[in-house]
């Protein structure tokens, strides 16, 4: 189920990570048992939407490896058919709940500049532009901004 969902969000234009024929090629037992790692690991989980019993969104939270041990949601995903429901509040909250409940003060998120539907709900959920930016390696010329919750729940 994650490996189909992952597939599903990276067919979005600004998608970041690999192509999903890539993530659909993964074998799965090796899916299953990055699915179980998130789900035991106090440094990076996944949480999944369910709506009427079906897998319909999904989000990252993890803390990366520098020295500073910044806290991220990434991968947020949400069914075209249920964006209307409020999924993605949801998901950004609980992952936030996640990160705060191990220690993250500051959240981040990395967003496709050209993303500008991503922009607008991750500033209406309480992130803002901190003015870096990095390339996208899927998307050539493409570029992300790295934003910041301004408080967590």
């Amino acid at each position: 189920m994650y490996r189909e969902l992952r597939a599903a969000s990276l067919r979005e234009p600004y998608a970041s990570g690999e192509t999903p024929e890539a993530e659909l090629a993964v074998d799965a037992a090796r899916a299953a048992a990055i699915a179980q790692q998130r789900a035991t690991s106090d440094e990076s989980t996944t949480f999944v939407l369910y709506t009427e019993g079906h897998p319909a969104g999904m989000i990252g939270a993890y803390f990366d490896s520098t020295p500073a041990r910044r806290a991220f949601v990434s991968e947020l995903w949400v069914a075209h058919a249920v964006r209307h429901l409020r999924g993605g509040v949801l998901l950004v909250d609980t992952a936030r709940g996640w990160l705060a409940a191990r220690g993250a003060v500051k959240i981040y998120a990395w967003i496709a500049d050209q993303n500008r539907s991503a922009i607008r709900f991750y500033e209406h959920v309480g992130f803002a532009d901190t003015g870096e930016r990095a390339p996208i390696a899927r998307v050539p010329g493409a570029m992300k901004s790295l934003f910041v919750s301004r408080e967590h729940a």
